[in-house]
């Protein structure tokens, strides 16, 4: 194929070339979401030129969505996202087809959806329940798909299901409670944010087509935007996960009406709870920890952030301090006999902590991952902050 000029810098690639160029054109790739996410992503793929992309939302445009939700303009507020999206890309680049879909991505469709001829799947949904259905669906279907997450100033990129690798359900086994786990609107999101995660999984979504490098399977990719710092942890399959056989068991958190709201777009915020650890732990609030302390409630406080937020200040009663990260390092020094808190800036890190403990061994009953982190503390307790 002779390739438009405007694909001339991949062309010039090594590993790309004509016959990449070609793979690329040739790909099938299916965009679940067009919010924050989904609009580095969809942008980004076009530009590449990604021969068939699929869009997924149900949703209309706010001017809320605007600070970060860059596919759309101001002019298209109150227009359907994926109306909006496909104008855009169009306008991008007219070499490509739009597929879209105006429709909430359910148990009852995402088999017939996801089956469409999609070689691959981008995950850029808003709430836990649909992230379980992408990952069995792709499972049920044998098709990769990159999965992102974005809170406040930290955000997650991983791949799923690639070539045999890990699905999502084994790294997040089972749900958190519904209602633990913050929303964007609760906590905020720095608008720039969904664009750099987003933009890695374009860059993973394109690794994949072009079988190029090494893809993120097995490794989770955190981003703290406020440090600049880029840390990564290994996952493997979890041998007491057992497969998927069908989509019953999402179809159940779909039923819940503790789940509902949150698995309805219309009724949620846009992209980007807080992600979380699949196990038991608890999340608790500073305003439950509070009250519980003041009862007698003594555990044991364990600060996961970076060394340079350690310094920059801490809380008086941090029993130990270090990084999320290395927290299997610690082991020896955590009790067996007493709770745990732990905490990072704002409450995503610490819950990775959680995680990773738990899978060494710990009991999970003893774990309480703070919401909101030392930004909580501060704000209940500046008093209690050494600087």
């Amino acid at each position: 194929m002779n390739h438009s000029p405007r694909y001339a810098r991949h062309v010039a690639l090594p590993g790309v070339g004509e016959a990449g160029q070609d793979r690329i054109h040739k790909a099938n790739v299916l965009v679940v979401g067009a919010g924050g996410l989904g609009s580095p992503v969809l942008l980004y793929l076009a530009a590449a030129g990604v021969g068939r992309l699929g869009i997924i939302d149900d949703d209309s445009v706010a001017l809320s969505n605007l600070q970060r939700q860059v596919i759309h303009s101001q002019a298209a507020i109150q227009e359907k996202k994926v109306n909006s999206a496909k104008k855009r890309l169009e306008s991008l680049n007219d070499e490509i087809k739009v597929i879209t879909y105006d429709a909430r991505l359910t148990p009852k469709n995402a088999l017939d959806i996801l089956s469409d001829g999609w070689d691959l799947v981008v995950d850029g949904t808003d709430n836990i329940p649909t992230r379980y259905l992408v990952d069995d669906a792709c499972s049920l279907l044998e098709i990769p798909w990159v999965y992102g997450s974005i809170y406040r100033f930290e955000g997650q990129v991983s791949v799923f299901n690639f070539k045999g690798g890990p699905t999502y359900r084994d790294l997040f086994t089972n749900p958190p409670p519904a209602g633990s786990v913050p929303s964007c609107s609760e906590g905020g999101v720095l608008g720039v944010l969904p664009g750099v995660i987003g933009s890695i999984q374009a860059n993973e979504a394109l690794k994949i087509i072009l079988d190029l490098g090494e893809v993120l399977t097995g490794r989770l990719l955190l981003y703290d935007a406020e440090q600049m710092k880029f840390t990564e942890l290994s996952f493997k399959h979890n041998p007491e996960q057992e497969r998927v056989k069908n989509l019953d068991l999402v179809s159940a958190m779909f039923s819940a009406p503790e789940w509902c709201t949150l698995a309805d777009p219309k009724r949620s915020v846009q992209e980007g709870e807080a992600s979380h650890s699949g196990t038991m732990f608890d999340n608790i609030s500073m305003a439950e920890f509070s009250t519980r302390r003041a009862s007698g409630w003594a555990p044991f406080v364990l600060d996961v952030r970076s060394l340079m937020e350690y310094e920059q200040g801490h809380v008086a009663s941090c029993n130990h301090h270090v990084p999320h990260d290395s927290v299997l390092s610690a082991l020896d020094v955590l009790p067996k006999d007493n709770d745990i808190l732990i905490h990072c800036k704002s409450g995503m890190r610490s819950q990775l902590a959680a995680m990773l403990l738990i899978q060494a061994g710990m009991d999970a009953s003893k774990l309480f991952n703070l919401d909101g982190g030392i930004l909580a503390w501060q704000r209940a307790h500046p008093e209690e902050i050494i600087n």
